[in-house]
């Protein structure tokens, strides 16, 4: 741990503290916007320059890597919910529905967020600093943070917030002791794919999205080798209608547990499967809170793979292209558990168990790559900020160790508990709080209330004036 020391305090008599916030992918971005059009001073500190205002998602450069969400429900801001569908029109001839059914590039998302913030901060002269530093300490005094960063810079802030997306997948215990060549942890890493050749055979551990993003890339790169994706049940993402959703609003539903999920089954017997999911959506944070720790355990262990295959679905293009792959002999599904790996020759071999049976099968591969999404233990493998805030007690992981353990304003607890005043967290780090906090349409309305509780402005709001 990174220790601090005294600084002098900055002279704020003409200038007040920012709010310091730190990462700069979606979550921290749209923060930082929403703070500016409050008036707010901001620090936004983020080492890897790449991901400002993109992200891990939209960071990509790829164009085969299509958003999940149809166009016409990605506006960044929570009150213009048709914003980006206008900054898609601009010279462009396709119709209004057209574009609204859109899956989008995630590339063209990541420039349309940039440019918001670029417009943020034209309109902000003097009240934005972007530090692309790591923030790696904090230390804490009565009206302030004190923000260390890795250059030995230091930041003074009335409240700091963490928007510090998903923590980087440890590599799994099974593959722990192969070269790193040969087992790719990070399957977003420059090489995850480079040097295959055609005859090479991969093994791609996960088959969600991440998964599907990786044969994406391979497939478009023109490689023709060939890809067996293997998950303890084997289960796709399933695919969006061609045309977007039209649901009527519903009050919540009125059931608990496993009768919750025997109304989600029932209603889909009554409705597409895709409506019934998409009424429930509005209602997701709320149920997620009607279930204490045990519930929710229950759901994460048994009931959270299908769940997410049906809420996360895939583009009906991307659909199409992984299905070709499928029916080409390129692309091979397991439900199974692997038992072990060893590296021989070049390449591995891997023992795997199918699923619902108790015999071994050996795979022979080139390479692995794991796709099984963020790291499921925020305290395996947490960046120098956050490691400091766990090791000072001001933070303390979930009761599912998804994320931090926050109030329902955003507040980050300490370890008794206890809401710290000028700590917040915002994003995939508060998803054990509210689970459904990933997604643009969650996101945009959690920072847009975190900014007006930052600035005040909620208080305006309520009083009505």
């Amino acid at each position: 741990m990174v220790q601090t020391t005294s600084h002098p305090l900055p002279d704020t008599a003409s200038s007040p503290l920012p709010i310091a916030i730190v990462g700069a992918g979606f979550s921290g971005t749209l923060l930082a916007i929403n703070l500016l059009a409050q008036g707010a001073h901001v620090v936004l500190v983020e080492r890897q320059r790449e991901k400002l205002a993109q992200g891990l998602a939209y960071q990509t450069k790829q164009p085969e890597h299509l958003l999940n969400v149809r166009a016409n429900n990605m506006s960044a801001y929570a009150d213009d919910p048709d914003h980006f569908l206008r900054w898609l029109e601009q010279g462009q001839t396709a119709s209004s529905e057209e574009q609204a059914n859109r899956f989008v590039p995630r590339p063209t998302y990541g420039r349309y967020l940039r440019e918001q913030l670029m417009k943020a901060m034209a309109s902000a002269p003097g009240r934005f600093t972007l530090k692309e530093q790591d923030a790696v300490a904090v230390e804490w005094r009565q009206d302030r943070a004190v923000l260390q960063l890795d250059s030995g810079e230091v930041v003074h802030a009335t409240s700091l917030v963490l928007a510090l997306g998903h923590v980087e997948p440890s590599p799994l215990p099974v593959f722990a002791h192969l070269p790193k060549h040969l087992a790719v942890s990070n399957p977003w890493s420059p090489n995850a794919i480079k040097g295959l050749e055609d005859d090479d055979h991969i093994l791609l551990v996960g088959t969600g999205l991440t998964m599907v993003d990786v044969a994406m890339s391979l497939d478009a790169a023109g490689w023709q080798g060939r890809i067996t994706a293997v998950s303890r049940r084997g289960l796709l993402p399933r695919v969006h209608a061609e045309t977007g959703p039209n649901v009527a609003p519903v009050f919540p539903p009125q059931k608990h547990g496993s009768w919750l999920l025997h109304h989600l089954r029932e209603r889909a017997r009554q409705v597409d499967w895709r409506q019934a999911v998409d009424e429930i959506r509005p209602h997701a944070q709320s149920l997620w809170r009607l279930h204490d720790r045990d519930e929710q355990a229950r759901f994460l262990r048994h009931a959270r793979p299908w769940w997410d295959v049906h809420r996360h679905r895939m583009a009906p293009p991307v659909a199409q292209r992984l299905s070709a792959m499928h029916d080409d002999g390129r692309l091979s599904l397991l439900a199974g558990r692997i038992e072990a790996a060893e590296q021989l020759g070049d390449g591995v071999s891997v023992t795997l168990q199918p699923r619902g049976t108790d015999r071994l099968e050996s795979l022979q591969v080139s390479r692995i790559i794991t796709c099984t999404g963020p790291e499921g233990d925020i305290t395996l493998n947490p960046p120098p900020l956050l490691a400091a805030l766990l090791a000072q007690k001001r933070a303390r992981p979930d009761v599912h160790r998804m994320g931090l353990d926050v109030d329902r304003r955003g507040h980050v607890l300490n370890t008794a508990g206890k809401p710290q005043p000028r700590l917040f967290a915002v994003g995939p780090m508060t998803r054990g709080e509210a689970w459904e906090t990933v997604a643009v349409p969650d996101i945009r309305h959690q920072v847009w209330h975190l900014a007006r509780t930052l600035t005040d402005s909620h208080w305006v709001e309520g009083d009505g004036l």
